[in-house]
């Protein structure tokens, strides 16, 4: 059985993602930390950030944590904003686009092993 963890937010460390101008990732939990089945990912999408159009070996479970933006999902484009939820299925192209005067972040949950990203652009 996995011991329970609560980690506080000063823990979490961000870096650039190198294929995404203006985006940074923070791993909140993952099999590192013994969790057995997901991963939970913060991402920050700063003003003007854009990520180009890629695909992910696994799904992707999405919450809008703050901030509105754009994303591509296949064929269609839709506004987000704080509140709302995605689910972007794995290997379907997508991309993000902020904007926005703000910065936009959004919790990212992925089934734990292997997320290869393939970039499109």
């Amino acid at each position: 059985m996995t011991e329970p963890l609560v980690r506080s937010s000063e823990e979490i460390e961000y870096e650039s993602v190198d294929a995404a101008d203006g985006m940074r990732k923070g791993v909140l939990i993952d099999e590192r930390d013994d969790a057995p089945t997901f991963a939970i990912r913060r991402f920050v999408l700063e003003p003007g950030a854009e990520v180009p159009e890629h695909t992910n070996a696994v799904e992707h479970e999405q919450y809008v944590l703050e901030g509105e933006y754009t994303v591509g999902i296949g064929d269609e484009e839709y506004e987000v904003a704080a509140g709302d939820s995605l689910l972007i299925s794995a290997g379907t192209v997508h991309w993000y686009r902020n904007h926005a005067d703000e910065s936009g972040a959004f919790l990212c949950a992925v089934p734990n092993g292997d997320d290869e990203i393939e970039l499109l652009e």
